[in-house]
């Protein structure tokens, strides 16, 4: 059974990866600004879009990451120097993407003036919330598993 979860776990966490990309590589053609733009108008000429994609880089290493530790479990190492580096770096990487997106939430304070942004603040306040909670998790698991490594060491 608990190879099944395992395997679960891993799916979920690779087809949440694909998800967030597939979303980031559609929604620019969504927007209002870039309904009849060319693609490297979209891709190329916003720089907004291109901050975007810089900041997703730390979440993709941290889901690469979490797959990786996954694996450490599966084959019972989870206690092991390398599935706490892997924790060690998804806590960095949540910790990188919040960054970003506080950044992004200025950028669209300063950029935005008069118009009525509630709705990506919103969507900033919430994925930092996210962001916050897989980093306290990570740490947590971590914390845990390096406490529970010693206890078997020295029993």
């Amino acid at each position: 059974m608990k190879q099944v979860s395992l395997v679960v776990l891993r799916a979920v966490v690779v087809l949440f990866g694909a998800v967030v990309l597939v979303a980031m590589l559609w929604e620019p053609h969504l927007e209002g600004v870039n309904a009849n733009a060319d693609v490297w108008t979209i891709y190329f000429r916003d720089p907004f879009l291109a901050y975007a994609y810089l900041g997703s880089v730390p979440f993709f290493v941290g889901v690469y990451q979490a797959f990786r530790f996954l694996g450490y479990a599966g084959r019972d190492e989870a206690s092991s120097s390398g599935a706490a580096r892997a924790l060690r770096n998804v806590r960095y990487c949540a910790l990188a993407v919040v960054a970003f997106i506080v950044g992004a939430e200025v950028w669209v304070m300063l950029s935005h003036g008069e118009d009525d942004a509630a709705g990506a603040f919103a969507l900033g306040i919430a994925a930092v919330i996210l962001g916050l909670g897989t980093f306290a998790a990570s740490a947590a698991l971590e914390s845990a598993l390096r406490r529970g490594g010693r206890a078997r060491l020295t029993s």
